[in-house]
């Protein structure tokens, strides 16, 4: 989401080079086109004019370290007064129990998602959750509550009779005390724009089950009347957090940058991907360097830590030490590589990896080695130095593709192979020499992608 805005500073930086003082004259056009980098961004305009105000107060007059360049510094000068303008340090929750969670927004936002993702992740915590459909004038929206509850194992309590929202509250938290929850997630109606019906329903129910956490769910490509929106929210209920939503969106991303120094309440949690896993605890540091291009290899490694089953990373570990890797190994390794998202999430949170394309073809490519693997018999997988011309033309027909494509899978595959047994013999110097020639990334000759290479 923050692609262009990452662009933009970083030949901001990148002009920085050769500098041997920070100046107010070198640092004015610098500051000039990373305001109008913010602004393009739908950062609302005041918070764009006090960040780099507070970017020049920081960088003017500071002699550059020996040991870093001019452009290093103002890296990690603009990354810190991110992390200020983000909020610092992680916001958490409320420690009341039973914690009570009040989700509003506007309509189309994601509360409902929103709801079921945070009392997923409350669960996974240790918490017993329920979830209180009270949005009584969209019946789809606590069906679609009631589904996820389902899918997640999740409480669910809804009065489908009742248009109280109030008394449909009120009858949660005693329900929510039978069955012993200790994590009550409410969520409310939302509209197309914030009216005063809305917003006296909110204050009532609010007054009825008195919450811990009022959190706004706020879309990120509302843009900056997304900072009007929590402005008035917080007004008129009084917000504790906020959760951003469609961060893996194409949206410019001004409203993270935005809504927490305008209200003064923090990001708390960020929906990252339509799936039930995509949501994640907000981490400033974490964002301030992945705007940055430097990624986020925290939340890199968190993900991973979640996602990919150890005892099989292990044993494939072995396998690429004994050199005994073979098709089957290889198909599992992108089964792996898929559980932790979309291609382009996940460069983006390696150092450097940010400006790297990945799109539709890379993904494409992926699941074509997918698919070229999966028409071959498992014996063949096994042991693919069987393969001759009639093989090859079966799984090329089996899987959609060319047998030249075959073919560079399995040339590609044998390189890996040979690059094991130098690894078993300790000939490190000869894999490097290789590496240099394919020019390849991270474990896989010629590129970094499976099926591509």
């Amino acid at each position: 989401m923050f692609d262009n805005l990452t662009d933009r500073i970083g030949k901001t930086i990148r002009d920085l080079r050769g500098v041997g003082k920070l100046s107010e004259d070198n640092m004015t056009e610098a500051l000039k086109e990373v305001r109008t980098a913010l602004l393009s961004a739908d950062v609302h305009f005041k918070v764009a004019r006090q960040f780099v105000d507070q970017v020049r107060e920081a960088c003017v007059g500071q002699d550059v370290l020996a040991s870093v360049t001019p452009g290093q510094q103002v890296v990690k000068i603009i990354n810190d007064e991110l992390v200020k303008l983000l909020g610092e340090g992680t916001a958490e929750l409320s420690e009341s129990r039973p914690l009570k969670i009040m989700m509003i927004g506007l309509h189309g936002a994601g509360k409902t998602t929103s709801s079921a993702k945070l009392a997923r992740h409350l669960k996974k915590r240790g918490m017993k959750t329920l979830v209180v459909g009270c949005d009584v004038y969209r019946p789809a929206a606590i069906d679609q509550l009631e589904t996820l509850a389902k899918q997640e194992e999740l409480l669910f309590f809804a009065d489908r009779n009742s248009k109280d929202v109030p008394s449909i509250g009120m009858k949660a938290v005693r329900y929510g005390s039978e069955q012993q929850a200790n994590a009550i997630i409410f969520d409310t109606a939302g509209r197309l724009q914030i009216d005063g019906d809305l917003v006296q329903e909110l204050k009532k129910l609010h007054k009825t089950i008195q919450p811990d956490e009022v959190l706004l769910v706020g879309d990120s490509a509302l843009g900056q009347e997304a900072v009007n929106v929590a402005s008035h929210f917080h007004e008129e209920v009084g917000l504790t957090g906020i959760i951003l939503t469609k961060l893996d969106g194409d949206a410019r991303g001004g409203a993270a940058l935005s809504m927490k120094s305008i209200t003064n309440v923090p990001i708390k949690f960020a929906g990252t991907g339509e799936k039930m896993d995509d949501f994640e605890v907000f981490h400033p540091d974490r964002m301030a360097g992945r705007i940055l291009g430097m990624g986020d290899v925290v939340t890199l490694v968190e993900q991973a830590q979640e996602k990919i089953d150890q005892d099989e990373a292990e044993r494939m570990a072995e396998k690429m030490r004994r050199a005994e890797f073979d098709l089957n190994d290889f198909l599992s390794q992108i089964r792996q590589v898929k559980k932790m998202g979309p291609l382009d999430k996940v460069m983006g949170m390696m150092p450097g990896m940010s400006g790297i394309e990945v799109g539709d073809k890379e993904t494409r490519q992926m699941g074509q080695t997918e698919a070229i693997i999966l028409s071959m018999t498992p014996f063949e997988r096994t042991k693919p130095g069987i393969l001759n011309g009639s093989r090859r033309m079966r799984i090329a027909n089996g899987s959609g593709t060319k047998v030249a494509d075959v073919n560079a899978l399995l040339k590609q595959f044998t390189q890996m192979k040979k690059m094991m047994k130098m690894m078993k013999s300790g000939k490190m110097k000869r894999i490097q020499k290789m590496m240099g020639k394919k020019g390849g990334m991270g474990g896989f000759p010629g590129g970094g992608f499976p099926g591509k290479f």
